[in-house]
């Protein structure tokens, strides 16, 4: 089965020993490359040191609250700090599961694994906020301006800390198995910089237009790493299956 040509610059992303050129054996289980699971725990150290400074923040700020009078201007300081580093740490975080998915068997570890974000949000902000409502030191004011850029601190980080698809090696694999079965075996798969779905075809008409200047390829997992694709092309599927019938 052709894979078709194109004029396009193609880059092909470093091989970590995952992409399956011809094999013709079907994968049966997804496990990340060594190259990845590395990658993945570099970004979650990242991601760990990034909460545990919001939280210093936070603490900080929460000191700072129980002594008279209370420096709003610093208050507000340290709330967003806080919320820049919780924000950091979950995008770091969600991006490192992408590379070390969890399976969805282990539901518990699945859910905290990819919602972490959220839990660390919380502990961040919300004993920040009720100090911040219950406190006798603060004016009416204070509470009303402080209070609300706590909240608003604390949506944010949280709506940061929400995987709203999470990744799952059953996810991974399946997705692996949907090229594979279209394509003899191979899992080999085309993206570009801003494209959201992955091709099976570097010549497909989607990725082949003035405003690609450049296409990389690689497998599905490397596709959902770096650029967090999920879908596959409708068109190079329904590609794929002619030739599939045209060959029977």
């Amino acid at each position: 089965m052709g894979t078709g040509k194109t004029s396009k610059k193609i880059t092909r992303v470093e091989d970590d020993g995952t992409l399956s050129e011809s094999s013709g054996k079907k994968t049966t289980e997804f496990i990340a490359s060594d190259e990845s699971k590395a990658k993945a725990r570099n970004f979650r150290i990242i991601a760990i040191l990034s909460w545990v400074v919001a939280i210093a923040f936070e603490i900080f700020a929460i000191v700072k609250l129980r002594n008279a009078p209370v420096n709003t201007t610093l208050l507000i300081v340290l709330i967003i700090a806080a919320l820049i580093f919780a924000v950091i740490g979950s995008l770091v975080w969600k991006k490192a599961n992408r590379f070390d998915p969890a399976s969805e068997k282990d539901k518990v570890r699945f859910f905290i694994q990819n919602q972490l974000g959220v839990i660390i949000s919380i502990i961040a902000f919300l004993p920040l906020v009720i100090l911040i409502f219950t406190n006798k030191d603060l004016s009416g004011k204070q509470k009303g301006l402080v209070g609300t850029i706590a909240v608003i601190a604390l949506l944010i980080a949280g709506v940061a800390g929400v995987d709203f698809n999470p990744p799952s090696q059953e996810q991974y694999l399946e997705q692996t198995q949907q090229v594979e079965e279209l394509m003899d075996g191979v899992n080999h798969v085309y993206w570009t910089k801003s494209g959201t779905v992955y091709h099976l075809y570097p010549d497909c008409s989607y990725i082949n237009t003035d405003r690609t200047d450049e296409i990389f390829e690689g497998t599905v997992a490397q596709a959902r790493e770096l650029k967090n694709i999920t879908q596959l092309c409708s068109r190079c599927e329904q590609r794929a299956r002619e030739e599939k019938e045209l060959l029977e």
